[in-house]
């Protein structure tokens, strides 16, 4: 009988299901532990990951999603250990962790369950490491924010139990469900999870279970996990502001009673409404800010352009009409932003060039537009000119400002690329600018920290990780990224913890594909990855192929009576057009690859073409499909949809 079982569900978070996995069994060295993984039906390659690369875990590849709590079931009834560890994908934990946990368990045998202190990406203290229980009482403080304005009240902090020591063992009430170490033959007396909870909430019913049994749950900061969190959900997402204090409604109706719990479901239908109405202002504004301000400063100038003009060049006050000011202007303001948008200026990160880029499109849309109007409402090809001029001028400064904000410096062609340093050794070290590399990464490598001085002699070595905080500062580092192969997990927690959230910090999993960082608890952790770092993955490259299949679909249809006076294929052209205006196919795909991918690529609708249709050679086959696969994802552009496009069509013409 095995000493722990550590289970995992998993569901669409392979590469941070990699580093978890890798961290657990480094944690497991000195223990008799089983490791579980639970697939809920994830799409990107997680169950062929696992069955690869980590052929000593016990896989259960459900065909569904079943839930959080069924799938923790899943296992725990196949598990015969004396302690069940509930681990989230999304962890990292210390080389010792597994050990004192179970230490301490087997110290106190009146623990029913047992939590650790757990940190965000950026080594910042996770405060739902400690909980209480959600009485009415708490649920409104934490609700309406108090909790917040209040992070040390012994009243209004009660939800996170702010007013206890961060660094002391203590009695809680609530366990994380990220970390959840239980006695196994107390969950055999109170029975497993509770299945009505898909998602949230199943952690709190089952601490209070563990409580109401008699025994206690505590929060243990003798070790430390990284947890990045938001990798299966967005936080700050509606949909999560919904499901969380649903569940918690649910724990209420279980827990106290039908009857009390009517007035609660009221109130915590009032805290999702409003959350949620906060939850999407806060999200809409965060995305309609700069637009905003882009059009406000281009109006602004356009008409400070027209007034000159009207007084100084033209001598009359009243030169243009009411209607250029009040719909004309406005007119040019809206194409221009509308062309910053679809030339990727508000993708973040934010890119002048693209802004620039959107400006002049816009600017020559207006000029097409201005040429086909009557002469009666030409109103100045001046004002265009200047407009232009400032607009250029306006997209350059908040561009500027932006950057100076975030960067305290004005070399915007710095822009998002990072100046960071590799902590490991020089092979890893080496392994790792391959893959940022391959996955189109654009940062300055500022050098190599090494764990010892033997490193010393090899190029790029800056010293060792004693003088880390030093050598940041020195080079300017705003991102550091740690060899898991070459450094313990517990060095990485305390150097991250050491340098603070003024840094972004990533992790190499030994022998992975990825590096992995988060930038805050309520952010989702970050991929530097071959299969997520590809053209085809980017928002503007994803909205540009959408607009491409419905122009040229649109195109098609209108010019159709004369193109299918050439086409034998009739039916099926205009299927291909329907099925690409309806949405359930795209003009170009994937070709079909009749062998397993060493990884997968960003899911596209199903293509009526594919890149194979282009290639000289239309019987490549295997690997060398892949390849072909991958150079389109990662090379793509509409120019090149255009191409393929333009070879089917012309064929289908001369046949």
């Amino acid at each position: 009988m095995a000493k722990l079982s550590v289970i995992i569900v998993s569901y669409n978070v392979k590469y941070f299901l990699e580093q978890a996995l890798q961290s657990v069994l480094r944690a497991s060295r000195n223990l008799d532990v089983e490791i579980w993984v639970v697939d809920n039906a994830s799409g990107d390659g997680s169950p062929d990951m696992v069955r690869e690369r980590f052929p000593q875990v016990k896989l259960i590849a459900n065909n569904e999603n079943l839930g959080f709590s069924k799938a923790n079931n899943q296992a725990i009834e196949k598990s015969s250990a004396e302690y069940i560890l509930l681990l989230n994908p999304d962890t990292v934990v210390e080389e010792d962790t597994l050990e004192k946990c179970v230490a301490f368990m087997d110290k106190h045998p009146e623990a029913g369950g047992l939590g650790v202190k757990m940190l965000d990406g950026k080594g910042k203290f996770l405060k739902e490491s400690k909980r209480a229980f959600p009485s009415p009482s708490v649920a409104f403080y934490k609700a309406f924010g108090l909790t917040a304005l209040f992070p040390s009240s012994r009243t209004f902090a009660r939800y996170y139990l702010g007013h206890l020591s961060n660094e002391e063992v203590q009695e809680v009430e609530v366990l994380a469900g990220a970390f959840m170490m239980l006695r196994k033959s107390v969950l055999d007396e109170i029975g497993l999870l509770d299945e009505t909870f898909f998602m949230y909430g199943e952690d709190i019913d089952l601490s209070y279970r563990i409580v109401r049994a008699g025994y206690k749950n505590y929060y243990f900061p003798g070790t430390r996990i990284i947890h990045y969190k938001g990798e299966s959900t967005k936080k700050s997402s509606v949909n999560y502001v919904r499901v969380f204090y649903r569940a918690m409604a649910l724990f209420y109706s279980k827990h106290f009673g039908k009857k009390n719990a009517r007035l609660f479901s009221l109130f915590i239908h009032l805290a999702i409404w409003i959350k949620a109405a906060l939850s999407l202002f806060s999200r809409m504004a965060g995305r309609l800010a700069l637009p905003f301000a882009d059009g406000l400063l281009i109006y602004g100038g356009l008409y400070l352009i027209k007034n000159y003009w009207e007084t100084i060049v033209k001598k009359s006050p009243d030169y243009y009409p009411f209607e250029f000011a009040a719909y004309i202007m406005p007119l040019y303001v809206l194409i221009w932003l509308v062309s910053i948008y679809f030339s990727g200026g508000y993708d973040r990160p934010y890119k002048l060039s693209k802004s620039l880029r959107g400006v002049l499109a816009g600017a020559l849309i207006i000029s097409a537009i201005y040429g086909f109007l009557d002469e009666t409402y030409r109103y100045s090809r001046a004002i265009i000119a200047l407009g232009t001029a400032w607009a250029v001028l306006e997209v350059v400064i908040t561009r500027l400002a932006i950057h100076f904000y975030k960067y305290r410096t004005l070399d915007i062609e710095r822009g998002d690329n990072s100046n960071f340093l590799i902590v490991g050794s020089p092979e890893e070290s080496h392994r790792v600018l391959s893959l940022l590399k391959q996955s189109g990464i654009s940062s300055s490598f500022r050098g190599l920290v090494s764990l010892n001085e033997e490193s010393r002699n090899e190029d790029h070595h800056l010293g060792d990780i004693s003088e880390l905080q030093d050598i940041a500062e020195l080079y300017e580092v705003n991102e550091i990224i740690f060899c898991a192969r070459d450094v313990p997990a517990a060095v990485i927690i305390d150097q991250i913890s050491k340098l603070g959230p003024g840094k972004e910090y990533k992790i190499v999993p030994e022998d992975g594909l990825s590096i992995i960082g988060s930038n805050s608890k309520n952010t989702a952790g970050e991929l530097y990855a071959m299969d997520v770092n590809l053209q085809i993955s980017r928002p503007a490259s994803k909205r540009n192929k959408r607009l491409f299949d419905l122009g040229i679909a649109l195109l098609l249809f209108i010019f159709l009576p004369f193109y299918i006076w050439f086409v034998k294929e009739k039916r099926k052209m205009i299927s291909h057009i329907f099925s690409v205006l309806s949405g359930k196919k795209t003009w170009i795909s994937y070709a079909a690859e009749s062998e397993r991918s060493p990884f997968h690529l960003p899911p596209l609708r199903p293509g009526i073409l594919s890149p194979l249709d282009a290639a000289r050679n239309r019987k490549i086959a295997g690997k060398n499909l892949h390849k072909l696969n991958l150079q389109y994802a990662r090379d793509f552009s509409v120019w090149h949809d255009l191409s393929i496009l333009r070879k089917f069509l012309l064929k289908k013409i001369r046949k």
